[in-house]
């Protein structure tokens, strides 16, 4: 039985530097609970329930820190639900420019710097506080020093975790930095409608509603054009099984690794929808940002175990990551990711859950 919201605190582990981790688990008035751990404020799980009412975890997670750590993720390296920071994709070089100054960041992916580098905002244990009110909440702040990671500037961030009575997970970014700096922040949660860990998402029928995109080289990096989806495999404005057209995508390993441009001027708006038709699970992915990045997990293997033994296989979930372009610093025609001294950053992802 659905029972009163409520957040609950649990142990979840110790990391290899002996820091203690925690989970928080928000719980709605539906029984939807949704798992976040003060390290990396990462989604561990979210438990949501099927046309027939019967409940399953949706977020590829774990049952506890320790599998973070594991060889075989570090090779894989997906950041599972991760708070993605300072600056979320790929900055092409690992360096950018800001007024006449050349910045080097760590060569995390290749040539590139991705996530935030090699200690991302995804690593760290950050400090939590249970907000009181009506909707379950977790407010998760961290203190990023001047130069952390290559980025200028001593940054203090916040995210704030809250799961309401709607059925809808909201996940509020705020940042404010003492030097001008450069901004990106997402969540990468990887989905599966059908359940973590029971096969792979190719089945789900996706819809993003974006007329453009932006292309990249072999690396993934934009070459800084914008161009149409229609008449391409990158065109979801209809909804359509992923399976339908991921083969024509390409790419080693095969599939969706690319950043929509969302209509301009409409604030916060649907950037995707997912639909499972057999459990009838309906996720819709919401925020301000200007782009969406899909990716459809093409690098898991299969290695990586998670809740109930079950594996996490080649295309077993799919992000829907709400963000900036890819190496916006070096692209002075992308939307501008720079954050002045004193100025307060935010941006709001929301995740809403149904059936059909």
């Amino acid at each position: 039985m659905p029972s009163a919201p409520s957040v609950h605190t649990s142990p979840f582990g110790t990391t290899p530097k002996g820091e203690k981790a925690t989970l928080y688990t928000l719980a709605n008035a539906h029984g939807i609970t949704v798992a976040i751990t003060d390290y990396g404020a990462l989604i561990v799980s979210i438990l949501t329930p099927d046309r027939e009412g019967h409940f399953e975890n949706i977020a590829l997670g774990f049952d506890s820190i320790e599998a973070y750590f594991t060889p075989e993720y570090h090779s894989e390296n997906p950041h599972f639900g991760a708070s993605i920071g300072r600056f979320a994709n790929r900055i092409a070089g690992g360096k950018f420019k800001l007024d006449g100054v050349t910045y080097e960041l760590p060569k995390n992916d290749g040539l590139h710097s991705l996530h935030g580098g090699t200690e991302g905002f995804d690593t760290r244990v950050w400090k939590s506080e249970i907000l009181e009110g009506k909707t379950p909440s977790v407010r998760f702040s961290l203190h990023s020093p001047d130069g952390d990671q290559g980025f200028p500037g001593a940054m203090d961030v916040s995210v704030t975790y809250a799961l309401s009575d709607e059925n809808e997970l909201t996940m509020d970014f705020e940042a404010v930095s003492d030097k001008k700096t450069i901004v990106n922040f997402t969540n990468h949660t990887y989905y599966n409608l059908a359940g973590a860990g029971n096969g792979t998402i190719l089945d789900h029928e996706l819809t993003i509603p974006a007329v453009h995109y932006t292309p990249v080289d072999a690396t993934l990096i934009p070459t800084g054009e914008f161009k149409k989806v229609e008449g391409t495999p990158l065109d979801f404005r209809k909804p359509h099984s992923i399976r339908s057209r991921i083969n024509e995508v390409g790419g080693e390993p095969v599939g969706y690794d690319h950043n929509y441009v969302l209509p301009d001027d409409v604030g916060f708006q649907l950037n995707g929808e997912v639909y499972e038709p057999k459990s009838g699970r309906v996720l819709g992915i919401y925020s301000d940002q200007p782009g969406v990045q899909l990716y459809t997990s093409n690098f898991l293997t299969g290695k990586l175990v998670g809740k109930n033994g079950k594996a996490y296989v080649q295309h077993g979930g799919i992000c829907l990551e709400p963000q900036h372009f890819p190496d916006s610093p070096n692209k002075p025609q992308f939307p501008s990711v720079v954050l002045g001294a004193g100025e307060t950053y935010r941006t709001r992802i929301a995740a809403r859950f149904g059936v059909r």
